[in-house]
């Protein structure tokens, strides 16, 4: 095969500003690119995420999402930094669209200000995972998880394990055995653990942090369909109200 360049773009989402929140790599108009490919420039790109944009006879856009190991369903951050980087470059105008993935043809909107909202798939509650086997893939124990809420596999679009614990000293203590965290992502099928805390450093609904060695992903800066996966596990366990549930704001990274 004759090698050629293929070129890239970063862009951060979850940012008002070019620096901080959690950058994708995209490529666009490649419409034949083998997955192989695809993956091995991932892997090159180096960030936990890259989105590789093409046509679709479905929606607007089709897009699909490379870890630096492997392909995922979905990713909230590089579909935000996707359409950002459209809106930027001026190839789309504010409004609604419809984005084609391996979780469904899902909603967009960028409004005026280039400020993008993407809609997650319908919530998918798996089972509850015993506690004592991710507590101690985190370097803690059961006393350090909160006892009222499950250890359970949670899904917007991408399988994790969401994980309670007790407060925001515990969150930013552990010590996580990145090898062990993978095997049991694995042995569940999930992309990783989210683990989050209700006391927080702001005026915020919760504070997180998101491992996902079996990926390539040590550790998250900020995640989207993690987030979305969260912010139904705590309405579902009675923890926000319908009310509260219009507006969230998670702290990560």
């Amino acid at each position: 095969m004759n090698e050629h360049k293929i070129h890239f773009y970063t862009s951060n989402a979850f940012t008002k500003k070019k620096r901080g929140g959690n950058p994708a790599g995209i490529v666009l108009d490649m419409d034949t690119l083998a997955d192989a490919v695809k993956q091995k420039i991932a892997a090159r790109v180096g960030l936990s995420e890259t989105a590789f944009v093409q046509k679709s006879t479905v929606a607007d856009i089709k897009t699909t999402f490379f870890t630096p190991t492997a392909e995922v369903d979905l990713c909230g951050h590089a579909t935000i930094a996707v359409f950002s980087l459209l809106f930027e470059l001026g190839r789309i105008n504010p409004g609604k669209y419809k984005q084609e993935t391996r979780a469904g043809i899902l909603g967009v909107e960028v409004k005026q200000d280039g400020t993008v909202f993407m809609e997650q798939a319908l919530p998918s509650f798996g089972k509850a995972i015993d506690a004592r086997e991710v507590a101690r893939s985190l370097g803690t124990n059961l006393d350090s998880l909160l006892p009222d809420l499950p250890v359970q596999i949670v899904s917007t679009g991408l399988s994790d394990i969401i994980i309670p614990v007790t407060s925001l000293r515990v969150l930013l203590s552990i010590k996580p055995d990145f090898d062990e965290i993978a095997a049991i992502s694995k042995k569940y099928g999930v992309v990783g653990y989210h683990v989050f805390s209700l006391e927080t450093k702001g005026r915020a609904t919760a504070h997180c942090r998101n491992f996902g060695p079996l990926y390539g992903i040590p550790e998250e800066a900020a995640t989207g369909t993690s987030s979305g996966a969260l912010a139904c596990y705590l309405f579902k366990h009675g923890k926000i109200s319908g009310g509260q549930a219009q507006r969230l704001v998670f702290e990560q990274g």
